[in-house]
């Protein structure tokens, strides 16, 4: 079935509900007008419902597969796809101008979200990381690490991951046990295994920036000796061209009932695989044993995502419904009819759909 973005209904809470005429006279925010606004989300309705969409189903059934030298094959499409998104500017959206993006309101950006979501979701989980690295690294990282690393993050050239979990740790982060043993030129040698990690291995960038918890030799125990630290699958040179490849490889993928398409990763750290030696070569973020505090900016960054992933699935299958009650036919109309007639003519469905179509515009008024 194809997806139909709801751009009306978008453009009624951006302008009528959230004010965007009043946002549009704050500083930063004076290209985020009406006309803008309007361009954008049609453009990004487009390209959501004629590429990511007839990708979700094909991309699910085909899912992502490790190959034997550790890298990860995407379903067909889906490398096309990225291309298209990172050339369209959609990664960028709501980053700073100084760093390759539109500068726009996160507002504005919001939308995007909910289209690329409902549209395929398994695609758009590679974005969603993406986001909260920059988030974190303009926010955390030095001026070098983001001269280094955002220009190549927000033009979608480069994609980043969150590397929390571990196999004994699940979601007690104070279990982590992942190393980073310090180097004389100010970098670090990370050690360890990090599980469920979103696109942590794929084929649609050029490299992957991995920010990643670990522990240094004099951290204290529990979650205030945790510190982050960027892990990049390729080094970079100081022009910024990539450079050797990093001691970080997938070791499998996770088997899954639903979004298949989208690469979970186990990712082992220092198992002496790579182009430097033993260890992955990292760096440090802001100060040692801070990591959980900046860690959570991508937490937030990702819980926001995931909210509004809520409404795009919502409103995908409110689409889904409508279309099925249209085409479906079974019993007489309540009016009465010579012949079997579609679903939707029946009352109780017409309400079901009605109440579906009425939680979906609050939810997105909400988000």
């Amino acid at each position: 079935m194809s997806y139909s973005a709801p751009v009306r209904d978008m453009k009624f809470v951006i302008t009528e509900l959230a004010g965007l005429n009043a946002i549009n006279k704050l500083p930063g925010c004076e290209d985020a007008t009406e006309e803008t606004v309007d361009a954008i989300l049609e453009e990004n309705a487009r390209f959501c419902g004629e590429v990511l969409a007839p990708l979700n189903w094909s991309g699910d059934v085909e899912h992502s597969v490790r190959n034997a030298d550790g890298s990860v094959t995407t379903p067909k499409g889906f490398k096309e796809a990225f291309r298209q998104f990172a050339e369209g500017g959609w990664q960028g959206l709501h980053f700073p101008a100084d760093y390759g993006g539109q500068g726009l309101p996160k507002l504005v950006a919001t939308t995007g979200i909910e289209m690329i979501n409902s549209a395929n979701l398994s695609f758009a989980l590679c974005p969603l990381l993406s986001d909260g690295a920059i988030e974190a690294l303009l926010l955390t990282g030095t001026e070098a690490q983001r001269e280094t690393y955002l220009h190549k993050l927000v033009a979608g050239r480069w994609t980043g991951t969150m590397n929390l979990t571990e196999p004994q740790a699940g979601s007690d982060l104070s279990l982590v046990r992942s190393r980073a043993v310090p180097q004389g030129d100010g970098s670090f040698r990370v050690f360890g295994q990090k599980i469920f990690i979103t696109y942590g291995e794929h084929d649609m960038a050029e490299n992957i920036v991995h920010l990643v918890l670990a522990r240094t030799p004099t951290a204290p125990e529990g979650v205030k000796g945790i510190s982050l630290f960027i892990v990049p699958k390729f080094l970079v040179n100081a022009d910024g061209s990539l450079g050797r490849r990093n001691d970080v490889f997938c070791a499998s993928i996770e088997h899954k009932l639903g979004i298949k398409a989208s690469p979970t990763a186990v990712l082992v750290y220092g198992d002496d695989k790579g182009e430097v030696g033993e260890g992955a070569i990292g760096y440090l973020v802001g100060e040692e044993n801070r990591g959980l505090e900046y860690m959570f900016i991508m937490m937030n960054a990702a819980r926001f995502a995931v909210g509004m992933q809520g409404v795009a699935v919502a409103e995908r299958a409110y689409q889904k419904a409508v279309a099925f009650a249209r085409e479906r036919v079974q019993s007489r109309a309540v009016e009465g009819s010579a012949a079997a007639v579609t679903i939707i003519r029946h009352p109780d469905v017409r309400r079901m759909l009605m109440t579906m179509s009425a939680l979906n515009e609050a939810a997105r008024a909400y988000a």
